[in-house]
């Protein structure tokens, strides 16, 4: 059975938990750290979780340009802790989307005095497909580069 793609990693972040999870439903923060030109992230049960981006200029030869939009519905919300996002697809700029998938973000307590955050970001959701499996490459990029960002931005507001 060839293996299910996914994404997964893991940050620590010196700034509380509940600043970095907030980055996750925040429209400013997250035009700054996840680059979005729109969004409406609701921290409620059934709430919607949308993010758009620009179409790249750059055209990949299996998905075509990357940015577009990624939606899902709010499931699970233990807040300034950890949530999830089921159902999400991406709608790519052109071509068919991409979904269902998972998206889970926990933001754990970390270092010695409790005011650091452990932020894991999990994706999964998967079918043997060269789309998929392209798809779960680039993202893999994409969300090392934004958490980096999402660090930046987190440390320099707490």
């Amino acid at each position: 059975m060839p293996q299910q793609k996914s994404f997964e990693h893991s940050i620590a972040i010196a700034a509380p938990p509940s600043a970095v999870f907030d980055a996750f439903f925040d429209a400013a923060a997250l035009a700054v750290w996840w680059q979005a030109i729109r969004s409406v992230t609701t921290p409620v049960p059934l709430g919607v979780f949308a993010v758009e981006w620009r179409p790249s200029e750059w055209v990949d030869d299996k998905l075509g340009p990357l940015g577009g939009v990624f939606h899902g519905t709010v499931v699970d919300v233990r807040a300034g802790r950890e949530f999830t996002v089921a159902e999400c697809w991406w709608l790519p700029p052109a071509g068919d989307p991409i979904g269902p998938m998972s998206l889970h973000v926990a933001c754990a307590p970390d270092g010695a005095d409790g005011h650091g955050t452990l932020l894991t970001v999990a994706q999964r959701g998967h079918e043997p497909s060269p789309r998929w499996d392209r798809y779960y490459d680039l993202i893999a990029r994409g969300w090392h580069t934004s958490l980096a960002a999402l660090k930046r931005l987190a440390e320099s507001t707490s």
